[in-house]
């Protein structure tokens, strides 16, 4: 399998400070240019060039105080050029980001740069006396804890394969011993999905390991990588460049991370969710102080107090980077207000008793009065990102014009962890105003909106035709002005996306745009919006969203809401009526009201029902994946059916099976 499912961007000029909204915004008028003469393909223009090197001159690249603390504590490196699947695929390229040393070049901007070769450093750091980190094999990072017998796992990265080898690797250099607590400080996948590469469930089961989460992970983590999972996974794909290269021109680095890997995702469900703040657990003779975190970056996350190390973990919370308010792959909302204030409280209470700080991605932060530091300045890019939206939000403003006038706060030019290498000051605010305000701005015009597909065609005749938008088009792209050129590209594209001339235009925008991108998803997103232009939508093989080792620790009546999530009424065509699941294996039984416009799934039987499947889990989750079918199982007695056989085969017909690569940039 190519791709992991469900998983789980910066200024004007996606370089920097938004600039404040003009008064009149400059009229461009349409270029004289031959439109079949395109500009070169990964070459950045001079406009590009310039956006780049001011943000260079005004910030402190050369600042090395980032680099030593990545590097502080090597203890050693994977020294395999990569990390393979058990059919021998790739899962994590080793040497894939190599070439991010030296000066930026032209085409990637150069503090996104600078982020990533830190990014980059991998192996295995020693943090404090018995904790270390595995870093730069995923898109997030593996704490080891050094317990009394054994290993205290904390965010076992995102794939089995990736977190078997940083285990590999724990073992083979302080020696091999036993897991014995594996903790997961929230409920994003990069964060559990690989808990079956470092334990064996069985195992863990037999030896009663504690598997810790935050109070509400298991919801959490079925609603975002089950019930929307594929929706969220699509555009992940190119929120983290999955499509793309790696290289100047290509895919550099999230912000967050290196990237995402390749490979199969996991699950074992909690044995216990943490609640409340101070609340003390002692793991094979080490003791965790938790701290509830629920709504910042996830909603459900812990952050922790190691008290013998002096050590404070802040999850996702606080982090070498300005964070998401709003994920580009699309996930809730987020609360910029309660994620400040959670940052204030572990910096009052345990600010000076810290002697360092790690988070589950990037670096740790020593000594005492660089941590509180680091915590303010985390703290206050959240709320004054939350407050100055409001405050402008309360005069009128909408969220565009929000997220236009908004300045850079002093911090961000004195402090790289809050520059936008992964969130943005620009699409934060909207976030921001998003949560309070809703998804529109108030102008009636935009409350019933037309749809783009319908919109575009007008909007492309009132110009003047297509010929017509796309010499004006180009002529803002030979101003500089990327943004503009691309919306009047994409009225062309989605009146007509057959017209190659304005698609090669609208990638040629896409691209200037990334290259300016100091934030690593921005980056990407454009530049596979770019690539999808240029190429098509990707002929790759669909992932496959519900994995086994997901799905098996999904609860029945979870699995079955996300059922009822793609059932289509215009393929239903009989009366309502009741269908029952029995799975003996789990002891669980789900029952499915179906009517003519709602599947509802109730625990638990019904006299009503007029048929009755009786299956295992294990096997029903292999016919979900389609790794068997119903003959099959039917002949070899995993299933049985009583009742109206017309009435199963109804209910699983009406359930759509939508195909993964859908088109995003296109119509």
């Amino acid at each position: 399998m190519r791709y992991l499912a469900a998983l789980m961007i910066t200024s004007l000029c996606a370089c920097g400070a938004p600039e404040p909204v003009q008064e009149e915004a400059a009229v461009l008028g349409p270029s004289s240019a031959d439109p079949t003469v395109l500009p070169a393909v990964g070459v950045a223009t001079q406009a590009t060039v310039s956006a780049n090197t001011a943000l260079a001159e005004r910030l402190a690249l050369d600042d090395q105080s980032d680099f030593r603390d990545a590097d502080r504590g090597l203890v050693a490196q994977i020294e395999a050029p990569a990390i393979l699947d058990n059919k021998g695929n790739k899962v994590w390229d080793i040497e894939g980001y190599g070439f991010v040393e030296g000066t930026a070049p032209s085409t990637v901007n150069p503090s996104l740069w600078r982020q990533s070769k830190l990014n980059a450093r991998h192996g295995l750091f020693k943090v404090t006396d018995g904790l270390w980190q595995v870093r730069g094999y995923d898109l997030s990072v593996m704490s080891v804890i050094e317990g009394e017998t054994g290993w205290i796992i904390v965010d076992p990265l995102t794939s089995v394969e990736t977190a078997a080898a940083a285990l590999k690797l724990v073992n083979d250099t302080l020696g091999t011993r036993p897991v014995t607590g594996l903790l997961y400080t929230h409920s994003h996948i990069d964060h559990f999905g690989g808990a079956r590469g470092v334990i064996n469930r069985a195992d863990a089961l037999a030896r009663e390991v504690p598997i810790l989460a935050p109070i509400g992970f298991s919801e959490s983590a079925v609603s975002e990588n089950l019930l929307a999972g594929q929706h969220m996974a699509r555009r992940a794909s190119l929120m983290f460049g999955n499509t793309l290269s790696i290289g100047p021109q290509a895919h550099v680095g999230s912000g967050l991370g290196p990237g995402v890997p390749f490979g199969t995702s996991s699950l074992i469900l909690p044995t216990e969710e943490i609640a409340g703040r101070g609340t003390q657990r002692i793991i094979d003779g080490v003791t965790f102080e938790f701290i509830d975190a629920a709504g910042t970056e996830a909603p459900a996350e812990f952050m922790f107090y190691l008290p013998e190390k002096r050590a404070l973990c802040t999850a996702e919370v606080a982090t070498a980077t300005f964070h998401n308010i709003l994920t580009p792959r699309g996930a809730k909302a987020r609360n910029a207000l309660t994620w400040s204030k959670a940052i204030d409280y572990v910096l009052a209470e345990y600010g000076a008793q810290s002697d360092v700080v790690f988070a589950s991605h990037h670096w740790p932060t020593w000594g005492t009065e660089n941590i509180q530091t680091f915590l303010k300045s985390q703290r206050d890019i959240y709320r004054y990102t939350h407050d100055q939206t409001l405050r402008r939000a309360n005069t009128g403003e909408t969220k565009v014009e929000i997220a236009e006038a908004i300045e850079e706060p002093p911090m961000q030019s004195a402090a790289f962890d809050t520059r936008g290498y992964y969130g943005t000051l620009n699409h934060n605010a909207k976030a921001v105003y998003q949560y309070y305000f809703g998804w529109w701005g108030g102008v009636p015009a935009e409350y019933n909106e037309l749809p783009h597909e319908l919109s575009a065609p007008r909007y492309v005749q009132a110009m003047g035709g297509a010929n017509s938008v796309l010499r004006l088009g180009i002529g803002a792209f030979e101003a500089g002005e990327y943004r503009w050129a691309a919306e009047l590209f994409n009225h062309i594209v989605f009146a007509d996306p057959e017209n190659g001339l304005a698609r090669d235009w609208l990638a040629a925008s896409y691209e200037q745009l990334g290259f300016q991108a100091e934030s690593g998803t921005w980056r990407s997103y454009f530049l596979a919006g770019a690539e999808e232009l240029r190429r098509g939508v990707p002929k790759l093989d669909d992932p496959v969203l519900g994995q086994y080792d997901f799905l098996k620790a999904v609860h029945a009546i979870d699995l079955f809401d996300a059922m009822a999530a793609r059932y289509n009424p215009d393929k239903m065509d009989r009366e309502p009526f009741v269908v029952t699941f029995q799975f003996p294996d789990t002891e669980e039984i789900v029952s499915v009201h179906v009517g003519q416009s709602v599947a509802v799934p109730r625990e638990g039987e019904n006299e009503a029902a007029i048929a009755t499947v009786t299956i295992d889990r294990t096997d029903f989750d292999r016919l979900i994946l389609g790794d068997a079918g119903v003959a099959g199982l039917v002949l070899s007695g995993k299933l049985s059916l009583e009742g109206k056989r017309s009435a199963v085969n109804a209910f699983m017909g009406a359930l759509d099976a939508p195909e993964f690569w859908f088109p995003v940039v296109t119509p």
